[in-house]
């Protein structure tokens, strides 16, 4: 009963029952026939036709609406006037200026995480492997490819040693080095070279960018993490469908590094859906699955700071971009809220999504060059992705 009781909080938008085959991975989890998000009332058909951008009027600040019928909107990525869609087919668009300009496919289906590096797009996947996809230096609208994580050659080196082999659920054995459930979040330190994947297998792994080496695996929660943020000095935070948010801290290089528990920032009944921490890591935001965003500050040696009460349903994503903090819900709206010290005001309530917004992007306007002015994107569980402009001085 507490397996079902906490699957169900956790992961009601997105995952099936439990059938776990001998390698600990759940086959049903590669389809969401019959799994709560298709029984449930936030599932609804989207009216829209597919491969579109529709224009509307400026209502909300909605610019307009991306919509294809290939599935359930779960993973947004936007850099360099690029936005990137992941969803339950097996493509990956890109779009610029509200066009389609490229699509590239993995055989994995579902396309848990988006996060960019540079020229390089990692991509989290329903089958516990993050991909990486390079763009053309020549033209950034030409991707490629370029590896796997874990590559073939690491998973037969690492075979060959039966202390590679660590227990999974149901006392079952797997690879360290190899995530046994789907991928749900990505993070990346830029000055580290690192790549942080959190897994529904309740552990998160570090990997090597520049190698696609596995660095370490660090059993985490108790239940799926839902999200992991790697930010300045050393600190890791996790989140997982247990209800709790941790602190971790790293220490050492390459085969000496290790990730050591601090603290746990939360503990609750409700599962932790989301997390996100302010540039230059001086706020730490969690959403959770009662509709509330909680936040703790650094200055104050992460004490709880407060609440955000904005949503009637589970806090489903996080975005921060300069003052903002933008919360995404299975009620269908995100909130706007800007943060001047420790107080937070909600500008404004973006509406039009018929579904749970499950992904949130957030990139400066090209003309807003002292900053303030921001393009949202926001993917839904209703097959679309709308984009918005966001003022810091919205009223």
């Amino acid at each position: 009963m507490h397996s079902n009781k906490t699957n169900f909080k956790g992961r009601a938008v997105d995952e099936g029952e439990d059938n776990v085959d001998d390698n600990g991975y759940d086959s049903n989890r590669m389809s969401d026939e019959g799994s709560p998000l298709t029984m449930s009332p936030w599932n609804q058909t989207c009216p829209f036709q597919p491969s579109s951008w529709s224009n509307t009027s400026p209502e909300n600040g909605l610019i307009g609406s991306l919509v294809r019928e290939e599935g359930h909107i779960y993973s947004l990525g936007a850099a360099g006037g690029l936005l990137y869609t992941g969803s339950d087919s097996k493509n990956i668009h890109v779009w610029k200026n509200m066009k389609l300009v490229t699509t590239f496919k993995s055989n994995s289906g579902l396309v848990k995480a988006v996060i960019i590096s540079g020229d390089k797009i990692f991509t989290g996947h329903q089958d516990g492997k993050v991909r990486v996809w390079k763009s053309n230096t020549k033209d950034p609208i030409i991707h490629k490819r370029i590896g796997t994580f874990p590559t073939f050659f690491d998973i037969l080196k690492s075979s060959m040693k039966s202390k590679n082999y660590v227990e999974v659920k149901r006392n079952r054995t797997a690879l360290w080095i190899k995530h046994c459930d789907a991928i749900s979040c990505l993070s990346i330190n830029e000055e580290e070279g690192l790549l942080y994947s959190g897994s529904w297998d309740r552990t998160f792994k570090v990997w090597k960018m520049s190698n696609s080496r596995c660095l370490e695996s660090v059993k985490a929660h108790d239940d799926a993490v839902n999200s992991v943020v790697s930010t300045v000095e050393g600190l890791v935070f996790t989140g997982s469908a247990e209800g709790s948010v941790k602190v971790w801290k790293r220490e050492g290089k390459g085969k000496t590094m290790k990730h050591k528990y601090v603290q746990t920032l939360l503990d609750q009944e409700c599962a932790v859906t989301a997390l996100v921490v302010s540039k230059g890591g001086s706020v730490v935001y969690c959403g959770s699955s009662d509709g509330i965003v909680n936040f703790w500050e650094r200055e104050k040696q992460f004490s709880h700071a407060g609440v955000l009460k904005g949503h009637k349903l589970a806090v489903l994503c996080l975005a921060v971009a300069g003052n903002l903090v933008f919360s995404g819900s299975a009620d269908k709206t995100i909130c706007v809220w800007k943060r001047e010290g420790s107080m937070h005001t909600c500008l404004s309530v973006l509406t039009g999504h018929t579904g749970p917004v499950k992904c949130v992007a957030v990139e400066k306007e090209a003309e807003s060059s002292n900053g303030g002015k921001w393009v949202v994107y926001s993917g839904s569980l209703d097959k679309s992705v709308k984009v918005w402009s966001v003022s810091e001085q919205l009223r």
